[in-house]
């Protein structure tokens, strides 16, 4: 089914202006899930590494033709895939700069005396109705919603202003000029178009754009707001789990996502590792769901972090619309929306840190949210683990790879081999000891191309891009 696979890996740090090139050779190898799947093409390096270049979020436009990166920053960079060549084939499949902007700042409320980050939670494309993009960013408050097009002819000849822009004399017009479009060097311009804020108390953890492509939600810890995307003054609330008495809060909203298709339906999860599927035609505010998924814990695995590592860090409707998918700390689980009882699929992500959680709870590791993607056919799904390692699971054959995204694996001609860790007993050469395991070394963020089988994983500040071989 799958192919020979190349990987572009693109280094990402912002405070260093220049880029280097390195081009390394094909490799290959024999994962059980991708037969001799990935292999590494490029790497683009801006070298530099602080906090704010670390990426926070990851999403294809719905061609696959833009990526888009946010950090913690509030930067937003814009990746655009190179055109086919009939002289350089093998560069099709390289995504380069295409825009870079400043979507956040840092800002402060005063009456709170609170600190806004300019860390972008979430990036969401609109799709395409003309030659400009549209995407929408936000942070813990305010979602904004861009606005990214192409220049390269520029006006000359006015009449009451110079060619510097400077106002002229009346008096000293004799004529009237046609004004008129003159070629320039190509420009990618970023303008905010429209600015959704003041609507949530507390921060933002995803956004999603309704298939009515009119409207969209954005989601706290308690509330999920809709917003009309020509409206910014006002929204209307859907969802609200706030209690009368904030000692009662037993779960917070984790994440929310419209069905691809239905435009009335939405689902959320939340940290009790539930799933509610809601109709927005039966009430106006959705405090009653139509469909809720949960699965029954087991009495002899209850522990102090049973509820810990049960909280759903990440929901993802199928592109058929038939699935759901969630990830909570150890495990990625498929739903058929047909049946609430149990999920469809189990896939253990990462079971061997069942006997670390202790420490992984000493230093908030335990804490981290890992997201999940589906492949275009929803075949295959992908997530994230640590030591920059990220999981493959194969839906139809129920096999699994591992498999590592990391500079060290970056050399040219260097084979990008499937990875293995041991729990404990006798350590095979080409496998990795559970206790060496590198937990600052995470891939919370990954992205799927929507048609091919093209993935983008990032690491900290570095961001990977695997992709079919071009033969």
């Amino acid at each position: 089914m799958y192919s020979k696979k190349e990987c572009a890996v693109v280094n990402k740090s912002y405070c260093s202006s220049a880029i280097c090139d390195h081009i390394s050779g094909l490799c290959q190898h024999s994962a059980a899930i991708f037969k001799n799947m990935l292999s590494l093409v490029y790497i683009k390096a801006l070298l530099c590494s602080v906090a704010a270049d670390i990426i926070s979020t990851v999403e294809f436009n719905s061609t696959g033709e833009l990526l888009a990166t946010g950090d913690k920053g509030g930067r937003v960079v814009v990746f655009q895939r190179e055109q086919e060549s009939k002289n350089q084939p093998h560069r099709r499949g390289e995504y380069n700069v295409y825009s870079t902007f400043q979507s956040h700042e840092p800002e402060f409320d005063y009456l709170k005396s609170l600190e806004i980050e300019e860390k972008i939670n979430k990036i969401r494309w609109l799709p395409q109705q003309n030659a400009a993009y549209f995407l929408l960013s936000t942070n813990d408050k305010t979602v904004k919603l861009w606005k990214i097009s192409e220049r390269d002819k520029r006006p000359e000849g006015y009449n009451l202003k110079d060619e510097d822009g400077r106002i002229r004399d009346p008096t000293t017009i004799t004529a009237l000029r046609v004004p008129v479009l003159r070629p320039m060097d190509l420009m990618v311009e970023a303008t905010p178009r429209r600015v959704f804020c003041n609507a949530h108390t507390y921060h933002i953890n995803s956004i999603s754009v309704n298939s009515d492509y009119e409207t969209f939600m954005s989601t706290d810890d308690l509330r999920i707001n809709l917003w009309n995307l020509e409206i910014t003054n006002r929204s209307f609330n859907i969802v609200d789990i706030k209690p009368v008495n904030m000692e009662e809060l037993t779960e917070v909203i984790t994440a929310a996502e419209f069905h691809p298709h239905q435009c009335n339906t939405f689902v959320y999860s939340s940290s009790k590792g539930s799933i509610r599927l809601c109709d927005m035609r039966a009430s106006a505010l959705c405090d009653n769901h139509s469909k809720f998924f949960e699965e029954p814990e087991d009495p002899s695995n209850r522990s102090f972090f049973s509820e810990i590592i049960s909280s759903i860090s990440d929901v993802k409707f199928s592109h058929s619309g038939r699935y759901l998918m969630t990830r909570d700390y150890l495990t990625v689980k498929v739903w058929d929306l047909n049946m609430e009882s149990k999920p469809l699929e189990t896939y253990q992500v990462h079971d061997y840190l069942r006997s670390k959680l202790c420490s992984l709870y000493e230093n908030d590791c335990i804490f981290d949210k890992f997201e999940c993607v589906w492949n275009g056919s929803d075949s295959v799904i992908m997530t994230g683990s640590y030591n920059n390692f990220f999981r493959m699971f194969d839906r139809n054959t129920k096999r699994d790879v591992t498999l590592e995204a990391s500079r060290e694996n970056s050399k040219p001609r260097a084979i990008l081999k499937p990875r293995k860790v041991c729990v404990g007993g006798k350590r095979r050469k080409d496998e990795i000891s559970v206790d060496s395991l590198d937990f600052s070394k995470k891939i919370l963020h990954t992205a799927w191309h929507p048609s091919e089988n093209i993935i983008a994983v990032a690491a900290t500040n570095n961001l990977y891009i695997f992709q079919d071989k071009v033969n």
